[in-house]
């Protein structure tokens, strides 16, 4: 159900800063059709450390509501410092449909291992959907090691890995540590091949928003071992999946999907929108993969 490619979807508001619905479920409609394999509501692009839990909610349900027309799978994200809490909207986005959990590892508390391991086998415990876990170091502050994923993929509805560690040795060591049956996804879209290359069997893209066909021509081309194909794609697209990153994710995506037209251009505090200067570079990229027309100054 989820591999290939998924899209770490970005949460549209409107310019007072309300959760902007008729937006939301525009791109839920695009997603699906443009053929992608599954959305991410409500993860750490969707901006969900600013969403009070009435919001994560329905971000979910609409999410489910577009997605269900077309039998595109949903992965909502519910992650977080506070197991009981981080259960609590796993089972709610359970109750409204959603067909996994995508869950971030436990950030700035820094749990050990063995406090990630039972983290996680508490979450499996209480909801019977499939969880991906979601490891990146860089941004929560601990690095769930190997072993642990290992014996995270023992607990049957724990199913895969979003690795976004940088590290491609140890995403290999952990592609060779777990079963088939264990998905292991990359978390950064340029590494997406490498990842693949080695075993791995998609994407949680952030390029996505953008992109989604794309993206998921590429994973389907490295499914089938068309290495060849992927990269002509990857090739094409890589200056923009950099310009996804020029800031903190998710400003320059929504930024990105600002100026294709695709939402109005709001960001909940502490985001901010991309400095002038890079707002230009992601102008280029786009630009030059024709995703929007290039403006050229009055002489």
């Amino acid at each position: 159900m989820f591999t290939g490619c998924g899209t770490a979807m970005v949460t549209p508001f409107r310019p007072d800063f309300s959760l902007d619905e008729e937006a939301l479920r525009r791109l839920v409609q695009r997603q699906a059709a443009a053929g992608i394999n599954f959305v991410v509501p409500v993860g750490t692009t969707g901006e969900s450390p600013t969403l009070s839990a009435a919001e994560q909610r329905r971000v979910v349900e609409i999410a489910v509501e577009e997605a269900r027309k077309t039998k595109t799978p949903v992965l909502a994200g519910a992650g977080g410092n506070n197991t009981a809490h981080v259960i609590e909207m796993a089972r709610a986005f359970q109750e409204l449909g959603a067909d996994g959990i995508l869950s971030v590892a436990p950030y700035y508390n820094k749990p050990t291992q063995e406090g990630l391991y039972q983290h996680y086998k508490a979450l499996a415990a209480a909801v019977s959907l499939p969880i991906i876990l979601y490891n990146i170091p860089g941004r929560t502050g601990v690095n769930i090691e190997t072993p642990t994923v290992a014996r995270l993929a023992e607990i049957d509805n724990i199913v895969g890995v979003k690795e976004a560690s940088g590290n491609i040795s140890q995403m290999a060591a952990v592609l060779a540590a777990v079963p088939p049956r264990f998905l292991v996804l990359s978390g950064d879209d340029a590494i997406t091949i490498a990842l693949m290359a080695l075993g791995g069997k998609g994407v949680i893209s952030v390029v996505a928003n953008e992109i989604p066909a794309e993206m998921t021509r590429l994973t389907q081309f490295c499914l089938d071992g068309d290495f060849t194909a992927a990269r002509e794609i990857h090739d094409k697209y890589f200056g923009l999946i950099e310009a996804n990153f020029v800031e903190t994710n998710p400003g320059p995506a929504k930024a990105a999907m600002a100026l294709m037209g695709l939402l109005e251009p709001v960001f909940r505090l502490p985001m901010v929108a991309p400095k002038p200067e890079n707002l230009a570079k992601i102008r280029a990229a786009l630009e030059a993969v024709g995703l929007i027309q290039k403006v050229y100054a009055a002489r």
